[in-house]
């Protein structure tokens, strides 16, 4: 399939919406589900219960930059003897969408919200997770707070979870955020305008490279990945480029992993279920020492999350270009994550072997995750002391579908995005480049190539190829409706 620039977007979403179908997922909400939405008015006046009200704080979001569904604020508040109170406030989506309706049965069905470069399948209707359920700027709102009390060595010193009444001071986004914090930018002009903000998010940086720091030196892996997100000049795709972590991300990856585990051990200690997210022992832990030894480092025979952190850690320092390709090699041979149904009286045996921590139920994307808005009407559940609202049963059939949910979302996600890539290097047959092996299966060998990171099939000379592996390939097919890009190994 050829195509001129003018066609780049409309092609990529009717690839976008034909690959939801194919992986059973729904691009359109029902005509009941539409019904509903129309009868739902805002309720941040009138909803009841118990809150708190938190609305003169110095709550900020920090996101993408174009992201309009925004899910979670943060403030913190200094404390003697170098503590720091972390507040993260989740937006009370269940306050609005409630179980069993016909909107409830579209975000079950789909388990996440699905983003492609072209168009994006909101899991709940844009006129609640950008408004109505989205903690907008200026805009009070219903939230779930999390508090948490860190030590001046980050460790967890204390937790609660409550209701209360919030607004959106400001804003931000991660790389304007990021660079000022960094120094190598200046300050975003929503921090400046609010008066204690800039002091208040750098508390909440400390804070949160202390807390990074603690999980780090038990266990938790440092991967560096390359992530390109394409750029739209008008509805044609110009290039690629790629998104970096940077100290805005750390604040919110660090209070949200944080949030998490705080969710996980408020439900088990009053005695309720929840789902949890896990990366049990890695698949294939013996060509992850391979790859190690290849780089004269030794790894032992059985899974070690703290020996591997400092082998990841030794090579970012060693060769800070090439570490993104070592750790994509990593990630893939761990394994993805699944969710797991927590049962009371059960021995907790489930941990991300990634984060090193025990216990980890996603709860703070509610408009974005599905197990968040379960996990969210558990912890109302234990916050008013009710029956759980699903049986044991739903919770592992949730965990189950769920899981299955966010694979088959990843992959649309991908599709899309070797369709993107297609359509770039439909004009470069023939050119060469270097590359890793990211994959090797029976049922194929993938790899990715460094500049930029395109990733495509290794369809001849793939014998012998093992993930990690850095080859020279040369293009020699690309189709765009199926996302392929083809590659032959050359010496």
């Amino acid at each position: 399939m050829n195509t001129t620039g003018k066609q780049h977007r409309a092609v990529l979403q009717k690839i976008a919406r034909r690959v939801m179908l194919e992986k059973g997922l729904l691009p359109d909400f029902s005509a009941e589900a539409l019904a509903e939405l129309d009868r739902i008015q805002d309720s941040s006046t009138t909803n009841g219960g118990h809150l708190r009200d938190f609305r003169d704080l110095l709550w900020a979001s920090i996101d993408n930059d174009d992201t309009r569904d925004i899910d979670q604020l943060t403030v913190a508040e200094t404390m003697p003897g170098g503590e720091v109170k972390i507040l993260v406030a989740v937006a009370d989506v269940d306050s609005i969408i409630k179980s069993g309706s016909a909107i409830d049965d579209h975000a079950r069905h789909n388990a996440t919200s699905v983003y492609t470069a072209a168009a994006i399948f909101p899991m709940l209707p844009e006129k609640l997770s950008t408004n109505l359920t989205s903690l907008n700027f200026n805009e009070d709102r219903f939230a779930i707070v999390f508090e948490m009390v860190a030590g001046a060595d980050g460790s967890l010193r204390a937790s609660d979870i409550y209701r209360a009444r919030v607004c959106n001071r400001a804003k931000l986004a991660y790389s304007s955020a990021g660079a000022w914090l960094e120094g190598t930018g200046i300050m975003p002009e929503a921090v400046a305008a609010v008066n204690g903000l800039d002091e208040n998010l750098r508390v909440q940086d400390a804070a949160a490279q202390r807390m990074k720091n603690l999980r780090h030196s038990r266990g938790a892996l440092s991967f560096e990945t390359i992530e390109a997100r394409p750029v739209f000049e008008g509805d044609e795709i110009r290039d690629l480029v790629v998104d970096k972590k940077n100290r805005a991300k750390d604040i919110i990856e660090n209070f949200m992993i944080a949030a998490n585990s705080v969710a996980a051990r408020y439900l088990s200690s009053n005695k309720l279920p929840s789902l949890h997210r896990v990366v049990r022992t890695p698949k294939r832990w013996d060509r992850i020492v391979e790859i190690a030894s290849e780089h004269g480092f030794r790894l032992p025979y059985e899974p070690d999350s703290k020996m591997l952190e400092e082998f990841l850690m030794r090579q970012k320092e060693a060769d800070p270009l090439r570490f993104p390709d070592l750790s994509l090699s990593i990630i893939k041979l761990l394994g993805p994550g699944e969710y797991v149904a927590e049962l009371p009286g059960e021995a907790d045996t489930s941990g991300h072997f990634g984060l090193a921590v025990r216990g980890y139920a996603h709860s703070t994307a509610p408009n974005r995750r599905y197990t968040d808005l379960v996990t969210q009407r558990l912890l109302k559940a234990a916050m008013e002391v009710k029956t759980p609202p699903y049986s044991n049963s739903e919770l592992e059939a949730l965990a189950r579908h769920c899981t299955d949910g966010e694979d088959a979302a990843n992959k649309v996600e991908r599709q899309v995005g070797k369709s993107v890539a297609a359509l770039l290097f439909q004009s470069k047959i023939g050119e060469r480049f270097e590359a890793i092996v990211t994959g090797a299966a029976p049922k194929g060998t993938w790899v990715r190539i460094l500049q930029p990171p395109i990733e495509g099939k290794l369809v001849q000379g793939f014998e012998g190829m093992d993930v990690g592996h850095r080859i020279r390939v040369q293009i020699v097919h690309t189709d765009v409706e199926k996302g392929f890009i083809d590659f032959k190994k050359i010496d």
